[in-house]
């Protein structure tokens, strides 16, 4: 019955830092959205036919932040170009190496707290 994800959503306390990281960091594009009646964008990957993640940016962010979503994750690639650009703008984050898999996975969280994994091709090195 569900053949992928769709989208995430988020709520973002300030649209420019929220844009800066999801485009400018992590390479998301501004794309096509309608007119849905209140302020917004949808965030667009490599193929720029899907809309990976919406942002909101006329609400206020609900008091119990996290819900029952831990993260959400991202199929990534050159590791070392995403790296050296977390570096360069002293964004902190955790890599790891998955046991098994070998996948590497970047965790860090956007201006809004929702944290976010980047997953690597497990023949990509650091």
């Amino acid at each position: 019955m569900i053949v992928g994800m769709n989208h995430f959503t988020v709520i973002a306390e300030d649209p420019q830092k929220t844009l800066d990281f999801y485009v400018g960091l992590l390479g998301l594009t501004v794309g096509h959205r309608p007119d849905l009646g209140f302020d917004g964008a949808w965030l667009y990957g490599d193929d720029g036919e899907h809309a990976l993640l919406h942002l909101y940016f006329d609400r206020p962010a609900p008091k119990q932040r996290a819900g029952v979503i831990d993260h959400m994750a991202f199929s990534a690639k050159d590791l070392r170009a995403v790296k050296a650009r977390f570096d360069e703008r002293g964004v902190k984050y955790d890599l790891r190496r998955q046991v098994g898999a070998g996948t590497w996975q970047l965790f860090t969280y956007d201006p809004n707290g929702a944290k976010v994994e980047l997953d690597f091709d497990p023949a990509e090195t650091p």
